[in-house]
């Protein structure tokens, strides 16, 4: 592909300054948990953790991709809040939050700031 885009081509695309970054998401439930709990805690973690800090949650009940609710990147701080929030949850035995990826071409080295 060339290289010389356009700004326009370059914001279609979301490559260079409009790379949008998210974060991969594992999740590992307590064995002994019931369907309803595990419903429960997606609501609460798509309530609170999720629409609270203007993100999105695309995937299943326990791996998904994190990304921004609207254009634009999940910042650190971001980042560090949904990992809090998943620090005190007591359904879970662990998780992985993965480092900033970019969510439209995963491969891709993720622009400094």
């Amino acid at each position: 592909m060339a290289t010389n885009r356009s700004r326009r081509l370059r914001k279609k695309l979301c490559v260079d300054e409009f790379q949008e970054l998210g974060f991969e998401l594992n999740l590992n439930f307590k064995e002994d948990l019931t369907d309803e709990a595990v419903d429960a805690f997606l609501d609460q973690f798509l309530s609170d953790a999720m629409t609270a800090n203007g993100l999105g949650y695309v995937g299943g009940d326990d791996y998904g991709l994190v990304c921004l609710a609207k254009r634009g990147s999940v910042n650190d701080e971001q980042r560090a809040a949904v990992e809090a929030w998943l620090k005190g949850r007591s359904e879970l035995v662990d998780f992985n939050v993965s480092p900033l990826m970019d969510v439209w071409y995963p491969e891709a080295q993720v622009n400094p700031a």
